[in-house]
């Protein structure tokens, strides 16, 4: 059985009332996170050392409970014999720190072992000294069995402490963790609320960064997250609400359109795409910190199909060609279904680079709607938007070579 240790009794800097573990980042408790990273490490036993039962503790015991793991609360080390066999694994979390689960989950999956740092980068970040060497990174996987081990030490000794020497006595292998770790603040040891303040923007972004270049709307839902994420996070808003924003512009949309504001109806949809971004954002960043699924945010594909279905709708209200007479039937929606498809198409086939994410982007599409729709001929700049990316992908995509199995498909 696994087994996760964490700890609710280091006193926040300057604050003695107040606890590490209680110090939110992303509008959730440090202590919540380290539970997800329990959870994610297959812990099905969650123990908490701390001497007061809070509401904090009680949110724990339900996250834990849900996650089907057992929860159990302790006073002092000595408490945890009884719950960690000589069988089980115990890991150790430190009071107060926060880590990237992906850079956590890596090197404990490797095997038993106490994490550390190089000791001047270390202890510089408040971490604690093992050696002349070594600094603590604030995590511990070590065998059940060096658990009695506390039965020989004093009941007021610190349980991490405590477990600390006994995993350095009991030669528990140190794994050493660059230093990087430290600078760009995927591990870290937050101590103050001045401290989480300060590492939140730095959280946010290295939940969101991606690896391919922003479109403008990306850019902006983006922005949008670093700059409201921390304000929206701690009012508790999850990705869901700021997704029914998304539904609630869309809405709003088609009935512009309905009514005949069919430009303020392509911006309201370029909004909603937006916002639905930014509620992908908002649980992709939940699902990386392991706090929540994120499942619930309306936010896939079928509703980014939705968004593409209104582009149709309003373009073929904003058409003109519907009030010539003789006009045949499907000649007014034909053209606009053909861009919505293309820019579903072309980032498929044509090379990868900025302009596929260009043709991605739904807030690009809006706008350029709108503005078409305010001061352009709209059917014919619509057109010939049709004609330009069918060129363009003509132009852009290299020929193919020739065929692998040319003498199996040559003609004579």
């Amino acid at each position: 059985m696994r087994v996760a240790l964490l700890s609710l009794t280091d006193a926040v800097a300057g604050e003695p009332q107040g606890l590490r573990g209680y110090l939110t980042i992303g509008g959730r408790s440090l202590a919540r996170h380290q539970l997800g990273l329990a959870l994610a490490l297959g812990c099905t036993r969650i123990i908490v050392v701390t001497e007061g039962l809070t509401g904090e503790v009680i949110a724990l015991q339900h996250a834990a409970e849900a996650g089907g793991a057992r929860f159990h609360v302790i006073a002092s080390g000595h408490a945890l014999l009884p719950l960690v066999t000589a069988e089980d694994e115990l890991f150790v979390l430190a009071d107060g720190l926060l880590v990237m689960p992906d850079a956590a989950l890596a090197k404990l999956e490797e095997g038993p072992c106490v994490l550390a740092l190089p000791v001047e980068t270390g202890v510089a970040a408040g971490f604690e000294r093992i050696d002349i060497n070594h600094a603590f990174a604030g995590m511990i996987r070590m065998p059940g069995r060096l658990v009695m081990g506390l039965g020989e030490l004093p009941p007021e000794w610190n349980a991490h402490a405590a477990l600390l020497r006994l995993a350095v006595q009991g030669r528990v292998p140190l794994r050493l963790l660059p230093s990087a770790l430290l600078a760009d603040g995927r591990w870290t040891l937050v101590r103050s609320e001045d401290e989480a303040h300060a590492i939140e923007p730095v959280w946010l972004r290295l939940h969101t960064a991606s690896a391919h270049v922003r479109s403008p709307g990306e850019w902006i839902a983006g922005q949008t997250v670093h700059g409201a994420g921390p304000a929206l996070l701690h009012a508790g808003t999850r990705p869901w609400v700021v997704a029914m924003g998304g539904v609630v512009a869309l809405l709003l949309a088609v009935g512009s359109g309905w009514f005949g504001w069919r430009t303020p109806g392509f911006v309201l949809l370029a909004v909603a795409w937006v916002l639905a971004r930014v509620a992908t954002l908002m649980a992709r960043i939940e699902r990386q910190s392991l706090l929540e699924t994120g499942r619930h945010a309306p936010t896939g594909v079928w509703f980014e199909l939705a968004i593409d279905g209104a582009f149709v709708l309003l373009a073929i209200w904003r058409s003109e060609l519907s009030q010539v007479a003789g006009v045949p039937f499907g000649i007014g929606w034909f053209p606009p279904l053909i861009f919505m498809l293309l820019l579903h198409f072309l980032p498929r086939v044509v090379p990868e680079g900025r302009w596929t994410w260009w043709l991605r982007d739904r807030f690009v599409a809006g706008l350029g709607f709108a503005v078409t729709s305010a001061l352009l001929p709209f059917d014919f700049v619509l057109r010939a938007a049709v004609l330009g990316l069918i060129v363009w992908a003509m132009v852009i995509t290299p020929p193919r070579g020739p065929s692998a199995n040319a003498d199996l498909t040559s003609r004579d």
